[in-house]
């Protein structure tokens, strides 16, 4: 081999991926022009070495090599990363939540319905209201309390704080679910507060106030919460009835789909929780703040029906797929 020959044909390639490596950033061209030059100057370096391993260029393109690898390698590394992320929230996660739509529509239809009986029945019976809380908190949670509660802090550390909540009672209802009760529990416990606070507000004459402030992240916030809830009921249920599978089996695919849906959860509550922080307590009318919070709810609701749907309808489950899933006979057990 005419070493000097060679240098001269792949000489300018050589110092093109070498250009490439010292950039911190490429271009998708860039990223697959330094793939493919990596690839040549891996089988120029071993043509080099088999027929004329020369002093000088075979430690330069081992070198070249080395470096072009590690670029490479982060390269692809974050290809990988970026990819998984957006395969996750167009198809892996919507894909969830519609084929788990059956469990948690029906917790948010049931969960809303049990909100509006027993607040009916509060305001039906004040008296028994006025057993449960004393006058002067009530005072305070009508006069002041509760529209203070979304001013009171600083907006951004306000709606970091609400995330964070949400974040973690979105959670526990799924890893709780497990046993069941302790979600429909949570469930009981928030509706119950809702309905009471609602009842006091509309009691008083607040009730325009009430509604003007809790529906803008209401809407999207509960939403995700009875998403929690419902995908938490269905992971119990997939021990309680496995179906052809084994409970193991069945509890398994259930809860793998549900670290799923947590972590794309925490999206949801975090949209929500800017929602509450910056537009619950602006000054917009309440008009404008309510129908900002129906648009973020038909968004999800779009979301999930629709692209949800598609991906559903193209095979995407949620859970892993491929050599990842362990072959497992039927079993009635």
């Amino acid at each position: 081999m005419d070493v000097d020959a060679f240098t001269a044909v792949h000489g300018p390639s050589w110092s093109r991926l070498e250009a490439l490596c010292k950039r911190s950033r490429l271009t998708t061209a860039e990223a697959d022009e330094l793939l493919d030059l990596y690839q040549r100057t891996t089988t120029h370096l071993s043509l080099v070495r088999s027929a004329t391993p020369d002093p000088y260029l075979v430690p330069y393109l081992s070198w070249l090599v080395t470096r072009a690898r590690t670029k490479a390698y982060a390269v692809e590394v974050r290809r990988g990363t970026l990819g998984g992320i957006v395969t996750f929230f167009t198809t892996t996660f919507p894909a969830a939540l519609y084929r788990s739509s059956r469990w948690w529509v029906a917790t948010l239809v049931l969960s809303v319905l049990y909100a509006v009986v027993v607040g009916w029945w509060f305001l039906a019976n004040p008296d028994f209201t006025s057993a449960m809380v004393d006058d002067e908190s009530v005072r305070r949670l009508v006069e002041h309390d509760f529209e203070n509660y979304y001013s009171e802090y600083a907006a951004s550390s306000f709606a970091f704080q609400v995330f964070t909540n949400n974040a973690w009672v979105g959670a526990q209802a799924i890893a709780f679910g497990i046993f069941g009760a302790p979600v429909v529990w949570v469930l009981h416990q928030n509706m119950l507060n809702l309905a009471l606070s609602g009842a006091l507000m509309i009691q008083h004459g607040r009730g325009a106030l009430f509604f003007g402030l809790i529906t803008p992240h209401g809407l999207l916030e509960l939403t995700a919460v009875f998403v929690a809830a419902g995908v938490g009921l269905r992971l119990f249920w997939s021990w309680v009835d496995p179906g052809p599978r084994s409970r193991f089996s069945s509890l398994g695919a259930e809860a793998r789909t549900s670290v799923g849906i947590a972590l794309g959860l925490v999206v949801v509550f975090a949209i929500s929780g800017v929602i509450e922080g910056f537009v619950t307590p602006s000054g917009l009318s309440t008009a404008a703040r309510i129908g900002i919070g129906v648009a973020a709810e038909i968004g999800f609701l779009v979301y999930v029906f629709v692209l949800g749907r598609r991906a559903a309808a193209r095979g995407a489950t949620g859970d892993v797929t491929g050599a990842a899933v362990v072959a497992e006979a039927p079993s009635r057990a």
